[in-house]
């Protein structure tokens, strides 16, 4: 199974979410969405495959949305896309793609559900929490 990771190595929670995913036995397809960010046609089709809106893409924190007014309703969808290619540090991390689908790993233990073997133990995040190994059924 392919595993492709939209991936920020400065954020602790996608580090998390690579650490998983390698854990599982996979080896993912790394892409540092800030060095070659996504283009708009690429980013509609991840909103799509996420099932989620534009706006629940956007990252506030560290970005420039507060600067840019991205929490007035008045801004369409495309008009936050656009704000996203201009500003890749506003589109939220990590996605990952699987054959399973995707997923935006926040939490990064939601990556799990997408993994071809969960069963990964238990996993120690970098700030010590613990996650419990799966114990399906």
């Amino acid at each position: 199974m392919k595993v492709v990771i939209y991936h920020n190595p400065a954020c602790g929670t996608s580090r998390n979410t690579l650490a998983m995913i390698r854990a599982s036995g996979e080896e993912p397809q790394i892409i540092e969405y800030l060095k070659t960010p996504p283009s708009r046609e690429r980013l509609v089709e991840l909103i799509a495959l996420l099932g989620i809106t534009p706006r629940e893409l956007l990252r506030e924190k560290g970005t420039p949305y507060q600067e840019l007014g991205l929490g007035d309703p008045k801004w369409s969808g495309d008009e936050l896309i656009d704000f996203m290619i201009a500003h890749p540090i506003l589109i939220n991390r990590p996605i990952v793609l699987t054959g399973k689908g995707a997923v935006l790993a926040r939490p990064s233990e939601k990556v799990l559900e997408m993994l071809e073997n969960p069963d990964i133990g238990d996993f120690v995040k970098e700030d010590g929490e613990i996650v419990p190994a799966r114990k399906d059924g």
